[in-house]
């Protein structure tokens, strides 16, 4: 009946092989109980695993029946698994989510059994297990004989030719191992069994055959066969697993996960629930644009970043030459030109050096209101209140340092429209004007800067201020709700320089000193808050966000009084983090010199036009600059006037796909998601995996169970997004009506409402897609050896 001709197998790691069956030659008769005994390595469970065709020998022959497995291709192994082969392991392998019933069931299932069929089939063989009561209990609700047992009624349920036993009792106890052992002996009485153990009393008790193994080879058989048997053509019946089946199992797994499962559902429903909100708001919104135009982009600063800009050659060249509001010149041709921008590609990074600000220090001062910088710089600020000294800072985060990070900018516009305004203000370019704090801020108490070393307190349009703001600043917010504008006008800081400041350690490295009160005592510098303010009623755009804020040129006069200190000049002699000891990375020395005063070279600069019609002045003389120079010296810029004129023409449908294209970009983030979910799955059920690949499940019956359990989530996410969508219509269209008067703006479209299912399933199995595979791949000897 089986033949194992001349088998051999080894296993490579790295330049290190291992010969597991070193031409073993063994021949098995159709009704016996053979015992194979080896020490842990000596190729007995490589022998069975072959035998089982979960693994392959790499020469030799197994025959079954008379018919050779040498052409035998992944679908015949399968086959042969289901129809011939029922396996008994020491760890029991069922799949915990699935009830005795289904698990003795499962063989069946991937025979394409009907349903009658084969739960009259597994009640039967459970009830010869003894099992009959205990159908629908999940695994872990049963003994470990009990699950042996269920092992073997599923190894029994497809009335297979050979049951192979790996070391069926090794994690049992001595009299339920007899029990085991009682079971499998009546079961050769019919079948071949042939069980691997490392107990040669349990062999010798048991077995009618025992094969001893060692170093690869058969060292003794008791009982050898050597007659070859000749039976009729081996066929084999094809393994297949059903769509239904492969929702039942993960339907099964989800529904032991119902949390995670739903969380994750919701996750990747926000996406669905985004766009499907701008379709139906885009079904109504048509008359919205007319106001912000000539005051709010008069506020706005022509920008210029050290960041580097990926561009092409010919993008390049032209660095905005013709003006960025200069028509584009259209080839008129009946032929398309080929070119490969990769080829032409660079990337650009803007070189702010002493040169480029002196120029801009030269432009016309008819032109321009303001021109600030953005630098990156620590200021040592110590408090005292009531005779005790402390660090503070401008900081907003929940618990003060003692260095405050400052941001000196002018430019800061367009980062408080983003809601993350920075700390500093401009002086006016022109002596004598009015500055950009009285132009824009109205005083609440105390009274505008009248020096540098002056500061104020923004606060927002109902006069409030993050509390962590002023917990760094050092008061008292305890079990109070407001401070009196009195108790914060006038508070003086005092500003320590880096020698006074920081101390070199005996290691080298340097640190902050802990003796505040001389510091405090022997300070160059005292900084006070004089005022304050809140931004005026009529201002659509101001750059300062909520917290302390100071001029410019206070942090131009910290970089004067730090580039040369001690721990500037130290850091600029070495790569290593001079406070932590730390290797920088690429640009990690310059920020932390920048930051500790050393550079005065400024990330950002922003320059404001005077009005809307200045800036085109202000955008030709920056173009001039460039004029001559090579690609490499050229400074490119940002009008983001420009940019937002050129927006308004349609901007309803703009509106619509960018927020689209913003909400997408969730579904992305839910692809990637259900991606790591499935593979966090298939790691979970792995041995699930090893478990039904030996029931004879093929490859792609694996990624159909994964590609079923993404389908349901995907499904799931799909349905509930469109359900919550539809729910929020009702208090989007009243909010609506309630601040412009339009009635039942939000409509979803039913149509819309099924695309967007349709695109959350097909998502989601396009994000599972490389996970299910990889299960699919999955070594089945392998799988089943993992935890």
């Amino acid at each position: 009946m089986l033949q194992v001709k001349n088998v051999k197998k080894s296993y490579t790691t790295g330049e290190f092989t291992q010969v597991a069956l070193n031409g073993v030659d063994i021949n098995f008769r159709e009704n016996e109980f053979v015992a194979i005994l080896g020490q842990s390595g000596s190729g007995k469970t490589t022998l069975l695993n072959i035998i089982g065709g979960l693994d392959q020998y790499d020469s030799g022959d197994l025959i079954i029946n008379g018919k050779s497995t040498k052409n035998f291709k992944d679908g015949d192994w399968d086959a042969y698994r289901n129809n011939s082969v029922g396996f008994v392991f020491q760890s029991y392998n069922l799949i915990t989510h699935l009830s005795i019933l289904d698990n003795v069931e499962m063989g069946m299932t991937l025979s394409g059994v009907s349903a009658d069929e084969k739960k009259k089939r597994a009640v039967e063989v459970l009830e010869r297990v003894g099992l009959k009561d205990h159908l629908h209990k999940k695994p872990n609700q049963l003994s470990g004989g009990q699950m042996q047992r269920v092992a073997i009624a599923r190894a029994l349920a497809n009335d297979p030719d050979i049951i192979l036993a790996d070391e069926p009792t090794g994690a049992l106890d001595t009299t339920t191992s007899e029990q085991i052992m009682d079971l499998i002996k009546e079961i050769a009485d019919d079948k071949l069994v042939i069980m691997v153990t490392h107990n040669p009393e349990l062999a010798e008790q048991y077995a009618d055959r025992i094969v001893n193994f060692r170093d690869g080879h058969v060292l003794h058989d008791s009982n050898p066969y050597l007659e070859a048997e000749d039976s009729s053509h081996y066929e084999l019946k094809k393994t297949s697993m059903s769509f239904l089946t492969a929702l039942k199992l993960s339907g099964k797994n989800i529904a032991t996960k119902k949390w995670r499962t739903g969380l994750t559902a919701f996750a990747a429903s926000i996406g669905i629930i985004g766009i499907a909100l701008i379709l139906s708001l885009s079904n109504g919104f048509q008359k919205q644009i007319d106001a912000f135009q000539s005051d709010a982009l008069a506020e706005f600063p022509i920008i210029v970043s050290q960041q580097a800009v990926n561009m092409d050659e010919e993008s390049l060249s032209e660095m905005r030459a013709e003006g960025p509001l200069t028509k584009k010149d259209f080839v008129k041709s009946n032929e398309v030109y080929l070119y490969n921008p990769e080829e032409n590609s660079v990337t650009h990074k803007n070189n702010i050096n002493q040169e480029y600000l002196d120029y801009l220090n030269k432009i016309d001062a008819d032109s321009v209101r303001s021109i600030g910088y953005t630098r990156v710089v620590g200021m040592n600020l110590l408090r005292k209140v009531d005779d005790t000294v402390s660090p503070v800072s401008f900081s907003t985060s929940s618990s003060g340092t003692s260095g405050s990070q400052s941001s000196s900018s002018t430019g800061a516009g367009m980062t408080s429209m983003n809601g993350v305004g920075l700390s500093s203000y401009p002086a006016p370019f022109k002596k004598g004007e009015e500055s950009y704090l009285e132009k824009n801020y109205d005083v609440l108490a105390g009274a505008y800067p009248k020096s540098d070393t002056e500061m104020v307190l923004v606060v927002d349009n109902k006069n409030r201020i993050d509390e962590n703001s002023m917990k760094n600043l050092g008061f008292d917010i305890e079990n109070i709700d407001s401070i009196k504008f009195d108790d914060i006008v006038g508070t003086e800081l005092k500003l320590i320089d880096n020698d006074q400041y920081y101390e070199k350690t005996n290691l080298g490295n340097f640190v902050p000193k802990n003796n505040y009160a001389e510091m405090y005592d022997n300070a160059g510098m005292t900084l006070k808050i004089s005022a304050v303010v809140r931004q005026k009623e009529d201002v659509q755009v101001a750059m300062l966000g909520q917290g302390i804020a100071y001029s410019d040129t206070l942090v131009e006069e910290i970089i004067n009084r730090e580039k040369d200190s001690d721990i500037v000049k130290a850091q600029k002699e070495t790569d290593m983090n001079v406070m932590t000891m730390e290797k920088f990375d690429s640009d990690g020395k310059q920020n932390f010199i920048a930051y500790l005063g050393g550079d005065a070279s400024p990330m950002m600069v922003y320059i404001y036009p005077k009005d809307f019609d200045t800036k085109d002045q202000i955008v030709d003389y920056l173009d001039k600059y460039n004029d001559g120079k090579d690609n490499k010296d050229k400074v490119v810029y940002t009008d983001l006037a420009s940019t937002v004129t050129e927006m308004t023409g349609g901007i309803m449908n703009g509106i619509t796909l960018v927020l689209v294209a913003f909400a997408s970009i969730s579904l992305i983030v839910s692809l990637i998601m259900v991606g790591i979910i499935t593979y966090i799955s298939v790691l979970e059920r792995t041995k699930e995996i090893g478990v039904l690949r030996a029931l004879g499940a093929r490859k792609k019956d694996i990624t159909r169970v994964f590609n079923a359990e993404t389908l349901i989530i995907g499904a799931c996410s799909g349905l509930l997004g469109i359900f919550i969508a539809y729910a929020l219509t009702f208090p989007v269209n009243q909010v609506i009506e309630n601040m412009t008067s339009l009635t039942n703006v939000a409509q979803l479209n039913p149509i819309h409402a099924l695309l967007l299912v349709a695109i959350s399933i097909i998502l989601t199995l396009i994000g599972g897609a490389i996970p299910a595979r990889m299960a699919a791949k999955k070594d089945p000897v392998e799988a089943l050896r993992s935890e």
